[in-house]
């Protein structure tokens, strides 16, 4: 009976031993189940963190290349972006981070994302500022080449020269080659012009082309291409008809004095009143007439 009692004692230790492993190792098998399980969704918050680190890190990235021209402008705001951006990558960056640090981690790039924010607010003040300066600068360009534009067109004026003493006279040509004033049309063998041009301090000194018309008493041009005859425009862009062309040579701020112009005629002057317009650049400088019987 001791044997019994003994093998029976023995029997329940063993049996309590077996069941006592039994649940140790199932205790332990769950507590490695849920550590791991913890482990892998740190992992999965750590790498959904990443994503959203880096699509942040993609769009400043975007931000910053686009606006170059302005990031001299935004220094304060892209260093603060970087600061955090490091911060936030040490902590990505950890094979275990913890929990305390994947919440640091989602709170910085939560302060990233508003700081990206407030760098695209300034980025389109800035783009507004400049689109409005570069309007502002467009005008003035404009101004200032209307005032440049201006002040050529002044000076070219001021430098047309200016005719004086104008005279058209019909000369008589004599058989003993003296010449004679005349009235008569029948008698007139040149239409004489003379004149002189008056001193000017902006036309520079060297030769100066004239052109001059004298009209017939029917408002007809005098002109013949084999006596140099030929057309101009006027500075209102007119095509007018030229009798003579006449070149004369002029030294800046003084007078010119006795120019003279002749026109010979091939047939008969008609009776009546002729005029002469003198030209210089397009511009109409002086004016006279005669009157034949």
């Amino acid at each position: 009976m001791i044997y019994w009692v003994v093998i029976l004692i023995l029997l329940a230790g063993c049996i309590y031993l077996f069941m006592s492993k039994s649940q140790m190792a199932q205790q332990n098998a769950a507590d490695i189940q849920q550590k791991n399980q913890s482990f892998d969704s740190l992992n999965t918050e750590q790498a959904a963190l990443k994503a959203e680190f880096d699509a942040a890190t993609v769009k400043i990235d975007q931000l910053v290349t686009d606006n170059s021209k302005l990031d001299s402008m935004l220094k304060s705001d892209k260093a603060a972006m970087s600061k955090l951006q490091g911060q936030i990558r040490s902590i990505l960056n950890k094979k275990n981070a913890t929990q305390a640090e994947l919440d640091q981690a989602r709170a910085l790039i939560a302060s990233l994302n508003d700081k990206t924010k407030e760098y695209e607010a300034r980025i389109a003040e800035l783009e507004k500022e400049n689109t409005l300066l570069t309007g502002e600068n467009k005008v003035l360009t404009r101004e200032r080449d209307s005032t440049v534009t201006q002040n050529i067109a002044m000076k070219q004026l001021a430098s047309v020269l200016h005719a004086s003493n104008i005279k058209l006279e019909a000369v008589r040509l004599k058989k003993n080659g003296k010449e004679r004033e005349t009235s008569k049309a029948k008698r007139a063998d040149v239409m004489r012009v003379t004149f002189d041009i008056d001193e000017n301090r902006i036309a520079e000194s060297g030769t100066k082309l004239l052109h001059l018309r004298i009209l017939a008493p029917d408002g007809t041009t005098l002109n013949s291409a084999a006596n140099g005859s030929g057309m101009i425009t006027t500075s209102k862009g007119d095509h007018l008809s030229y009798t003579l062309a006449k070149s004369i040579s002029l030294t800046q701020n003084q007078k010119v004095n006795g120019v003279t112009a002749d026109w010979h005629q091939n047939g008969d002057y008609a009776r009546g009143v002729y005029k002469i317009e003198i030209y210089h650049e397009g511009y109409i400088i002086g004016a006279g007439e005669v009157s034949l019987k």
